[in-house]
């Protein structure tokens, strides 16, 4: 693979931008990378992002081509952003398959895809991938406070490049504990008025 020149051509291979062009859109493309291609850097608004997500969905591919997706979930901030361009989380102990790390072992490319689908809004990182295994300080740093877990390895992001989708076609759904949290503020809310009105229809005292 030729060296990228933006941080776009991680994707926009010239096969890719071959398409494009025989499509219609990579005149729009083009202005974009003109002006510097997609984002390097995390910034703050990415951050704050990533800080609210409770999943995320990492693909890796083998020596052969073969691709795996593979999701990772806990507590919001469960993926954390250890500086301007690395991510990491602590790898709880699963399945013990061990393909995500076998493949990055073979190849360290790997891609983080992140969707909210309260805000309808979704992120798409490039970067490499490695699996860190005997650093008990790293991954007692990236372990979530109190959750119940078994922490095995720490895995840690390097960030190449990354996008923001738009939300084009992301149903919108709500996490259960918010619907939960949502319904009992107001059921806590009825019951408020439902005694303010029972009060009101209280007659008043009598004289005597």
């Amino acid at each position: 693979m030729a060296a990228l020149q933006i941080p776009s051509d991680i994707a926009f291979t010239k096969e890719v931008k071959a398409i494009q062009a025989r499509k219609g859109s990579r005149d729009g493309y083009a202005q974009m990378e003109e002006k510097g291609g997609w984002s390097v850097d995390i910034d703050d608004q990415l951050a704050s992002f990533i800080a609210e997500q409770r999943s995320v969905f990492l693909a890796t591919v083998s020596s052969d081509g073969a691709p795996y997706i593979q999701h990772r979930g806990g507590p919001p901030g469960f993926l954390k952003v250890l500086d301007a361009r690395t991510l990491g989380f602590a790898d709880f102990k699963g399945n013990r398959q061990f393909i995500t790390q076998g493949n990055l072992v073979e190849n360290n490319k790997a891609h983080l895809f992140l969707i909210d689908y309260v805000h309808r809004r979704r992120v798409k990182i490039w970067g490499r991938a490695r699996i860190i295994e005997d650093d008990p300080e790293l991954i007692e740093r990236l372990m979530p406070e109190n959750y119940k877990a078994r922490p095995e390895q720490a895995l840690l992001f390097d960030v190449d490049a990354w996008d923001v989708n738009c939300p084009q076609h992301i149903p919108q759904r709500f996490e259960a504990e918010d619907v939960e949290r949502a319904l009992a503020a107001r059921d806590a809310r009825i019951a408020a008025l439902e005694a303010e009105l029972a009060s009101l229809r209280q007659p008043p005292p009598t004289e005597g």
